[in-house]
């Protein structure tokens, strides 16, 4: 399932043209979910349009997210899968807040793209 549910939402981020895809790998660092998705959106409506794409791709094949949360301002929106948690932030906010390297193990960890 983890397989599939990146797959979808790969192929959502890139249709939709998310900038610097990122998927990290987290099933070592923590228990809620095995991989994080982060992607740069270029305004607010772009974040907002990126994760609906997400939430209806997956939902289109029977995958129900858990959660979604930040829609209203369009800054940082994050969704729920379960395996796969994915992170859609303004370029301002992903440079502020670093999550990549915040789930890193060091800085020298390569990101999969």
């Amino acid at each position: 399932m983890s397989k599939q549910l990146i797959s979808i939402v790969k192929n959502a981020l890139e249709e939709m043209k998310g900038k610097d895809i990122a998927m990290l790998d987290v099933r070592d660092r923590c228990s809620f979910t095995d991989d994080m998705f982060f992607v740069t959106g270029s305004s607010s409506r772009h974040v907002k349009s990126l994760a609906e794409s997400v939430v209806i791709a997956s939902k289109a094949k029977g995958i129900q997210p858990l959660g979604v949360e930040g829609m209203d301002a369009g800054e940082w929106v994050l969704v729920d899968l379960g395996d796969v948690v994915l992170h859609v932030l303004r370029p301002e906010v992903r440079e502020f807040y670093q999550l990549e390297k915040l789930w890193s193990v060091s800085e020298a960890e390569e990101l999969i793209s």
